[in-house]
């Protein structure tokens, strides 16, 4: 038995709303991003405190954090790049 081949694309008229749902989206990413400095903020500030207070477990806590929001940055700021790379990638799949 064969299967009839299947040939679909995206497009933005399919269904209503797609205007709205991307700048939903872009306002998330947005969200994302400010949050991510107030995150990095934070974590430096606990950071400093943990190493001027002897605290080495604070210190390392802040360290985490640091790093957590510089990747969640990253991961908004690439998420669209990433997207697109994956779609080609799964467009060459036959």
């Amino acid at each position: 038995m064969v299967l009839a081949q299947v040939s679909i694309t995206p497009n933005d008229t399919g269904l209503p709303g797609i205007a709205a749902l991307r700048s939903i989206v872009g306002a998330a990413m947005s969200f994302g991003l400010v949050l991510s400095v107030l995150a990095l903020l934070v974590s430096a500030v606990v950071w400093g405190f943990g190493a001027q207070s002897a605290n080495p477990h604070l210190a390392g806590r802040g360290k985490v954090g640091v790093l957590a929001a510089c990747g969640s940055a990253a991961i908004c700021g690439a998420a669209v790049t990433l997207v697109n790379f994956f779609w080609t990638v799964g467009q060459g799949v036959s």
